[in-house]
């Protein structure tokens, strides 16, 4: 009788954490699909406007909207712990906007059957390695060093590629970038999922799921841009 009640405690218990770990994973999603539909209308309203573009590309602001995005993460990263949840939240909506001037030049770049083409076999396979990252019981934790110094590979050979132009040094990146994206997605969800079980119950919940939001969005909109260099067409 006592173990029967010590079972029934401990399945109320395990329903409990999960019920709470869905909601909070929900919000990370919610974030994150926030973020990506203000970067995608602050991107195709700023391409619809030729003086708005004429403003920023070619000329040296190019330059401060290809950096703010980097400088708002540096900014959240160093001051989320002082700062409240409703700052953070205006934080992040103000880098995603941000992110979208500078995504603008994809509306001009490239086709818009190809955008939407593309955008939904980057949900698509985001979606398949999340659930991944999510449902897995294999540890993924090894595989992050790896993933990180594929990401940084990445990082330093667009560098070297914005002198050289190199039609195919950018194949080769836009590929390996597709693997490393796809790899830090389930990656980033599982270290989210266990993040969770740190912060459950703490009032930086609500600032963890920002965070967790923001590290998803950079992981589905980089993944979006290798997959446009591969696939996209252009005009």
């Amino acid at each position: 009788m006592v173990e029967l009640k010590q079972n029934t405690y401990s399945q109320s218990q395990s329903t409990v954490i999960d019920q709470g770990l869905r909601d909070y994973m929900m919000k990370v999603y919610n974030y994150m699909t926030s973020g990506l539909a203000i970067s995608g209308l602050v991107a195709w309203g700023f391409s619809q406007s030729p003086t708005l573009m004429g403003a920023i590309y070619g000329t040296a602001l190019q330059w401060v909207v290809m950096l703010a995005p980097l400088g708002f993460i540096f900014f959240l990263g160093a001051r989320l712990q002082k700062m409240s949840t409703s700052a953070a939240q205006m934080t992040f909506w103000a880098f995603a906007a941000v992110m979208g001037i500078s995504l603008s030049y994809i509306f001009i770049v490239f086709t818009g059957v190809s955008i939407v083409r593309v955008f939904l076999i980057t949900s698509c396979t985001f979606a398949a390695m999340s659930i991944y990252g999510y449902a897995t019981k294999r540890d993924l934790t090894k595989f992050g060093s790896f993933l990180m110094m594929g990401l940084i590979g990445i990082i330093i050979a667009s560098i070297v590629n914005i002198f050289l132009q190199s039609s195919a040094m950018q194949f080769v990146i836009s590929c390996v970038g597709v693997l490393v994206f796809v790899g830090l997605t389930a990656y980033d969800t599982q270290r989210i999922k266990s993040t969770y079980y740190q912060v459950a119950g703490t009032a930086f919940a609500g600032k963890a799921a920002i965070m967790g939001a923001l590290t998803l969005y950079l992981d589905f909109i980089n993944l979006f841009i290798m997959l446009m260099q591969l696939f996209g067409q252009r005009r």
